[in-house]
């Protein structure tokens, strides 16, 4: 990342140097040649007032001369007379400027190149260094900026990736950028919510094992009075049911720990754009006859593994209930997340109020006089495919769905099946 931005923003302003640089550079050169014949013609001009003064005179040769650039020629021509010749007898790749006066007569002088093309040298050189300034201070911006940006994402990754792994804790260390606090904030917002589903989860399942096992304990205890009856056909049935209670605590055993799996069993890789899509066409009707506008935001090729059919009527619920309570246009978007695809329904509208934040998944729970029976309709069917739904941001409303990402051997074992043989 701190790599991607550093070559990123020195890419730009090398573009930038170049589209500026190079026209200044030949701008600069063109200029200085236009200085250079305009000072010469003002010489000239200075030189033609001084022989129209002098009335045909031969003018002073010593004045001519300081009139002159170094190592410059100046040659004279007047009519029916021959040319008069000062300053060197001859320039090298001469700039050349000629001026007419009196009747007939020219009047060119001739500086060496040379110079012009020193003083182009010399605003050469400043524009090249100031393009390189300007490349350096794009060098140093963009490395303090990557080293901005870069720490607080390691730190973002590393809170995600402990997430993960099942470390729940709070981060209360912030960055002062809001974007990156605002994910930071998201990632607290989960670890509550995934330590709360856990702990309910953790409660049921103590609280079933629990109760079935004091009373499968009570009826074993009962069984094991039975077994030492002195009546042989009661101690025999009395200890094949007593068999019957062991095998009866094993499937429990086996039932508490398929229950966490079951709940997805009919999830099947969807593609998440296409469900979408759907949902759309359902619910646009409803919205260009509130003057309102849906619009899906999902990348192509997104595969979740959940219930086609679940996650569509999650959805149509919060977009309903965005069409009956938000405002302006609602849009649904997705992107990829930590082991899991994040599909988001928003609007522009007002919001959750404060005091129905924590209870909006509630049933019965509603800020207006409708059912409250959405929004948990929608967390139950999320959450019946492994997935989650929370409201991560209540002004202006946004609802996140956690979608199980579909794995590898989802995609490619179907695939390899329909081409084998049949």
């Amino acid at each position: 990342m701190r790599r991607r931005i550093l070559l990123s923003t020195l890419l730009v302003v090398a573009i930038t140097a170049l589209a500026l640089g190079g026209p200044l550079v030949v701008a600069t050169w063109q200029l200085v040649e236009d200085f250079t014949r305009a000072e010469l013609t003002q010489r000239l001009e200075q030189l033609t007032e001084s022989l129209e003064d002098s009335d045909g005179r031969v003018p002073d040769p010593a004045s001519i001369e300081l009139a002159i650039p170094a190592n410059s020629r100046l040659v004279i021509d007047r009519v029916d007379q021959p040319p008069q010749v000062f300053g060197v007898s001859e320039v090298p790749d001469p700039v050349v400027e000629s001026l007419p006066f009196g009747p007939g007569g020219t009047i060119t002088l001739a500086q060496p190149r040379s110079v012009m093309r020193g003083q182009q040298s010399q605003v050469v050189a400043v524009v090249a260094l100031l393009v390189i300034i300007s490349v350096t201070s794009g060098a140093i911006v963009a490395t303090l900026t990557a080293r901005r940006l870069a720490e607080p994402l390691r730190d973002v990754a590393a809170r995600a990736a402990r997430l993960g792994a099942g470390d729940f804790r709070r981060a209360p260390g912030r960055h002062n950028i809001a974007e990156l606090d605002r994910v930071s904030e998201v990632l607290d917002s989960s670890a509550t919510a995934l330590a709360q589903l856990m702990q309910r989860e953790r409660v049921l399942v103590g609280d079933v094992s629990h109760q079935l096992r004091s009373r499968i304990t009570a009826l074993q205890l009962r069984l094991d009075e039975l077994s030492t009856h002195p009546d042989e056909d009661a101690r025999r049935e009395a200890l094949a049911a007593l068999e019957q209670t062991e095998r009866l605590s094993q499937v429990l055993d086996e039932l508490l720990e398929a229950a966490r799996a079951a709940r997805a069993a009919g999830a099947e890789p969807t593609d998440v754009r296409e469900a979408m899509e759907e949902v759309a066409a359902e619910w646009r009707g409803g919205f260009a006859s509130a003057g309102r506008s849906l619009r899906v935001r999902v990348p192509e090729g997104m595969l979740a593994r959940v219930t086609a059919a679940r996650v569509r009527e999650a959805v149509g619920a919060l977009v309903e209930n965005a069409l009956r309570h938000g405002d302006g246009p609602v849009t649904i978007t997705a992107r990829p997340g930590e082991n899991a695809l994040l599909l988001e329904v928003s609007d522009t509208g007002p919001g959750v109020p404060e005091d129905l934040v924590p209870h909006v998944f509630e049933r019965g729970v509603s800020a207006q006089s409708s059912t409250g029976l959405g929004l948990a309709l929608a967390r139950a069917l999320v959450e019946a495919d492994g997935g989650r739904l929370e409201l991560s941001r209540a002004r202006p409303p946004t609802f996140r769905l956690y979608l199980p990402a579909a794995r590898a051997d989802d995609v490619v074992g179907p695939a390899h099946q329909a081409s084998g043989p049949r």
